[in-house]
């Protein structure tokens, strides 16, 4: 689209993550503007079976933790960390 500002996002995939999605690393091209949640809900169209509640993703952005709220600047390396159950004695 002409005249909409773009950036770009390098995706790092996790674990389990990694497995669903069939890759660790990807480009997404955002708008201008794009939160943590819009990133999540485009890479969540292209690979569904990541999560089906992107509300519980754990998102890092250039290594610290962010809420799903947070604005993306264009190069961000945005991190989508699995939940990590602990063991019992």
């Amino acid at each position: 689209m002409a005249g909409v500002s773009q950036l770009k996002v390098e995706v790092r995939l996790f674990a389990s993550y990694r497995e669903r999605a069939g890759t660790a690393r990807l480009d997404l091209d955002l708008p201008d503007g794009s939160t943590i949640a819009d990133a999540a809900a485009k890479l969540l169209q292209a690979h569904p079976a990541i999560t089906n509640d992107p509300t519980r993703l754990v998102v890092a952005v250039n290594q610290e933790y962010q809420e799903h709220d947070h604005p993306l600047q264009d190069g961000d390396e945005v991190a989508l960390i699995p939940p990590v159950s602990g063991g019992s004695r």
